[in-house]
């Protein structure tokens, strides 16, 4: 950030139905000519022509209703928010019904409010954007005719890119008692911010008009495309004879289509717009400090993050911004951890932990889509690609069901895909981010405490956001999570619905399943997987989620069986003549150590030959064929030795890999390079180093993909904290009232203050008293900055 320098940084929600501002939909979409009447209808979001996000299709309605809530950060500048309504015909091709365009400046007079907006129709020639710049000025030459006036075309920025190509020419004329012909720029191929740098001479009297036009050179037979143009009369030039602007794009004029706008219908819609201006970093130190101090406050619900939670109109409002300040210093789990076991320690019935939408769900939501997105695609993607591809019929509703398919055969696709599903659901949990892992084994750690004689509260904890609140939403709709482009069609969405519910059940561990299902064809199908695997397999992906490198470990009492299994071991040689033959052991994987025994059912009788504790694992790697000629070997490295184990095939080698590495890759004293090679007959065979004890000479490579990388700009998101406490500064009083007559008074809590969580009246007033001067000291700056950028804006300046 420059020092001196104020970014400006936008993000736009849209919330469009199911929102409880409002829900949105389209009306009276005019029918088709014919005797089927009805249409299917999608809706995109806009940049000015750049689409965004695209809506599911809802088939056979001309008032169609759109369930999806749409949250994007705007990276560019922009002109209009627009939305357009598109109809597919039965051959698939999409024609536009009409549009809602918002001008950007126009945004905040709709915030947060549910507006019908008409629709307007759409032509080529209203759909400008992008900007000119130009320069005008008085020749000393005149002629016969009068002065000569030149225009000097410079340069555009922003233009439209049609049909996937911009070759932008300019057509410079005059308009007047005399019309001049058009002169033209060279064409720039395949730019839409083009240099044109060229200058254009024109015989003229101060009441003439310049007029300047922007097309697309193209080679089709419909001739050129128009981009856009600006009229701007001569007697701009005042007395200095030059001027030199900027000039946004203007549509051509009665460019549009005659038709009547009450005949396109009209959109409903929500949009929520914010726009910060950032100030350089140290102007956030004394409310970013209290905020990152959250995690410490004794009770949590007296720091400044949960006060945030308690004053926003929704939780998600204070979430987002919250967990991404806190990934980004690194603090996120200690506070979600208190602000958890508080919530914890506040609820009676164990079948109802986490399920509202309190700021403790909402952070962990937030933390799940910005850490997890990798692991969503990693885990589901290539599933979810087939199943879009494949189109299989999966429908098992007999009503439903069409007359070509057959209702046993759609059940058997169906339960395929919920098998393939659970499955790589399953054997995931070695790709689980290490912040999801951590976050989790808190939950289970503060649910385990608190319901002590309820032994399923420690999973259930876990599996409500992991089943509910992240895979089953990322199967019902891939394109929210960034596994797909765009809504899949109403078929395979409904495969992806039917598919969503089976899991979510199956990770509920619910006790009674089939009473979770309304539909009795969805009770019926459920009996497929009424096994004891399922659940098993289910309890043993929550443990491995659950178990945390940055924790003590052996806090849970009962160690966690991770994985086991026959492998070849080469004997470590604790001694200098000890023999190094290679054996085969049973190897066995807790949460606490990696052991091995001379066989299975040696564990309980004889127990481990080697006990090596995790926090003693440097980290796990392959060992290259050559140096026992053997196949499928990897190394366990420890302070003093290595292990060199043989698995049976190269996939059990990548899991036993994969799952060391996850339970180790926290240890303080991982190495950073290793030994590819084994140390044989006095050497390194990969570096022929002598010493035994030598560093390694190749970088780790982690077994895993790398942990979450975040962008995240702290100041920014301190800069949205501040405007949502500025927004509800009204409530930060109330709030502070509310602690006074908390103190005070000891009668029946006031109505207008139970809304407020306020465990500690006086350590809550505390830090109301010192968000509040964090804020007005942040007021002032803002104040100062508008009054300054008002003096310094100059007309036409870029």
């Amino acid at each position: 950030m420059l020092p001196e320098a104020l970014l400006l940084l936008y993000e736009l929600c849209v919330h469009r139905a199911g929102h409880v501002l409002g829900q949105c939909f389209a009306k009276n979409i005019p029918p088709y000519h014919g005797p089927n009447k009805m249409r299917d209808c999608y809706c995109t979001v806009n940049l000015d022509q750049e689409e965004v996000f695209r809506t599911k299709i809802v088939e056979k309605s001309l008032c169609p209703f759109y369930g999806e809530d749409f949250y994007c950060e705007i990276p560019r500048s922009f002109r209009h928010l627009s939305f357009y309504i598109f109809d597919r015909d039965v051959f698939r091709r999409d024609s536009s019904i009409g549009k809602v365009a918002v001008k950007k400046e126009d945004l905040q007079k709709y915030h947060g409010k549910d507006t019908w907006f008409p629709l307007q129709p759409v032509s080529a020639d209203s759909e400008v954007q992008g900007k000119v710049h130009l320069e005008l000025r008085l020749s000393e030459v005149i002629t016969d005719s009068g002065c000569v006036s030149v225009c000097r075309v410079l340069e555009c920025q922003g233009l439209p890119i049609v049909n996937g190509q911009c070759d932008p020419y300019a057509a410079v004329s005059l308009l007047g008692p005399s019309r001049s012909d058009a002169k033209k720029t060279k064409v720039k191929r395949k730019n839409n911010n083009p240099q044109f740098e060229e200058v254009f001479y024109f015989e003229l009297s101060l009441f003439f008009v310049f007029r300047v036009d922007l097309w697309n050179a193209s080679n089709l037979k419909f001739g050129d495309e128009f981009l856009g143009g600006v009229r701007v009369p001569l007697r701009v030039l005042g007395q200095a004879g030059v001027h030199d602007a900027w000039y946004f794009l203007q549509p051509r004029e009665n460019g549009g289509k005659s038709v009547k706008v009450e005949e396109l219908g009209s959109l409903r819609l929500n949009i929520v717009y914010t726009e910060d201006h950032v100030f350089p970093s140290e102007h956030y130190t004394p409310l970013r400090d209290l905020l990152l101090h959250s995690a410490n406050v004794e009770p949590v619900s007296a720091s400044a993050a949960h006060i945030l939670g308690e004053v926003c109109r929704e939780k998600q409002e204070a979430a987002i911004p919250l967990v991404r300040l806190f990934l980004h210093y690194g603090k996120i789990v200690p506070f979600i951890s208190a602000i958890a076991h508080a919530e914890v320690n506040r609820t009676q019935d164990p079948n109802t932990i986490f399920r509202g939408n309190s700021l403790t769900s909402k952070c962990i939501d937030e933390t799940m889509k910005l850490a997890g997105m990798h692991y969503l695609q990693v885990t589901l993607k290539p599933i979810i690609d087939e199943i879009c591809a494949d189109h299989k019929p999966c429908e098992i509703d007999p009503v439903k069901l069409k007359e070509s398919e057959n209702l046993d055969t759609n059940r058997e696709n169906l339960r395929q895909y919920v098998d393939r599903i659970f499955n790589v659901i399953t054997t995931s949990g070695v790709r689980c981010p290490t912040v999801m892992c951590d976050i989790f084994f808190s939950l289970r750690e503060s649910a385990a405490t608190r319901f002590q004689v309820d032994q399923d509260v420690r999973y259930t904890a876990v599996s409500s956001f992991i089943f509910l609140r992240f895979f089953a939403p990322a199967i019902l709709s891939p394109n929210l999570f960034q596994l797909r482009p765009h809504h899949p069609d109403p078929a395979t969405s409904r495969t992806l619905t039917l598919i969503s519910k089976t899991i979510q059940t199956l990770g509920s561990l619910a006790k009674s399943k089939s009473a979770n299902f309304k539909e009795s064809y969805m009770a019926a199908f459920y009996d497929y997987f009424n096994e004891q695997k399922y659940a098993d397999a289910v309890k043993n992906f929550l443990d491995l989620i659950s178990t945390s490198g940055k924790w003590d470990q052996k806090s849970i009492e009962t160690p966690i069986m991770l994985k086991e299994g026959f492998m070849i071991k080469r004997a470590q040689g604790r001694n200098r003549f000890g023999m190094k033959n290679f054996k085969k052991r049973w190897f066995r994987l807790t949460n606490h150590e990696f052991t091995y025994h001379k066989t299975k059912g040696a564990i309980i009788i004889k127990g481990a030959l080697c006990s090596i504790p995790i926090e003693n694992i440097l980290a796990v790697e392959r060992l290259e064929e050559e140096s026992f000629k053997m196949k499928n070997m990897f190394q366990v490295i420890q302070p003093e030795r290595a292990l060199y184990i043989q698995a049976n095939n190269c996939v059990e080698a990548r899991d036993w890999i994969d799952i060391l590495t996850k339970v180790s890759q926290c240890n303080r004293k991982r190495l950073s390079t290793y030994h590819p090679s084994a140390y044989l007959n006095g050497h390194w065979l990969c570096c022929k180093l002598s010493a035994d004890a030598a560093p390694g000479c190749t970088p780790c490579t982690g077994g895993l993909p790398a942990n979450i990388q975040l962008d995240v700009d702290g100041d920014r998101e301190t800069e949205r904290i501040y405007s949502l406490f500025s927004t509800y500064m009204s409530k930060l009083i109330n709030m502070q009232e509310a602690c006074g007559s908390k103190s005070v008074y000891d009668g029946p809590e006031l109505e207008e203050y139970s809304s407020f969580v306020i465990d500690d009246p006086q350590e809550t007033y505390k830090t109301l008293k010192l968000i509040v001067s964090a804020v007005q000291t942040l007021e002032q700056q803002h104040t100062k900055y508008k009054r300054d950028k008002f003096k310094k804006t100059k007309i036409g300046s870029q």
